[in-house]
């Protein structure tokens, strides 16, 4: 593909300042329809001059005409081995036979379906991107993409950005949460090799030794003294026996 390509682009780095643009103008569904795990991903790949136009179905070809533009390439066609464009479509769970799995909470990038475990989920429509990423991990196939009617239709910008927002805020609250579990595993590992140790300083068990042990320093001084004096040590008395009973 011919055409202006930035020095950094060139050289396969992408330009920070590009990628921002670049992103502003993706739909930010968080699909990885593109091949990548997400919008800002496919911007930078964009900007390194890694990736083609042409691979993004729901910017469509006003979508890949606004690319091109913005890293000096001439528009393609939409590459149909990554998708093919079609209307906003939402998804929506068949909520009586919602399992409360939460597979698809999980999977959702923007947080936009709702629901606690054993409990029925909901999609908020009008957060959803159409991303169908909800659709493979649900057990019960009870979620279908639907056609976006009313206000559900319309994915403008304002709408773009708050997406842009929510997959961010989520990717930090579970770097976060990845980070605490990690945390919580060694202070657990850890833990349990305290307890795997003989004994500890401080412990009960460890003062009772140090007892044991420095009453066994005295008794042995006490006797290597009685040896050196030649004095008779003191035998332990024999054990009584059973008692006769008298005639």
């Amino acid at each position: 593909m011919a055409g202006a390509r930035t020095p950094l682009a060139a050289a396969g780095r992408a330009d920070p300042a590009l990628a921002d643009r670049i992103d502003a103008l993706l739909p930010q569904t968080q699909c990885a329809k593109c091949g990548y795990p997400s919008c800002r991903g496919y911007a930078e790949a964009l900007a390194a001059g890694t990736a083609a136009v042409n691979q993004c179905p729901p910017g469509g070809d006003t979508g890949i005409r606004q690319l091109a533009a913005a890293v000096g390439l001439p528009p393609l066609p939409l590459d149909p081995g990554y998708g093919i464009e079609r209307p906003r479509q939402v998804a929506s769970i068949d909520e009586p036979r919602c399992i409360g799995c939460t597979l698809c909470i999980q999977a959702c990038p923007v947080d936009a379906i709702v629901g606690a475990p054993k409990q029925m989920h909901t999609v908020v429509t009008a957060l959803c991107t159409g991303c169908e990423l909800c659709l493979p991990p649900c057990p019960v196939d009870c979620i279908a993409m639907r056609p976006a009617t009313g206000a559900d239709a319309t994915w403008d910008r304002p709408r773009m950005d708050a997406a842009r927002n929510r997959f961010q805020r989520r990717a930090l609250r579970l770097a976060r949460e990845r980070a605490e579990r990690a945390k919580r595993l060694t202070e657990h590992s850890q833990g349990a090799a305290r307890d795997a140790s003989p004994l500890q300083p401080g412990d009960p068990a460890d003062k009772q030794a140090v007892i044991r042990a420095a009453l066994a320093r005295v008794r042995a001084r006490r006797a290597a003294a009685l040896g050196r004096t030649g004095a008779p040590q003191a035998s332990e008395p024999p054990a009584p026996g059973p008692r006769r009973r008298q005639p």
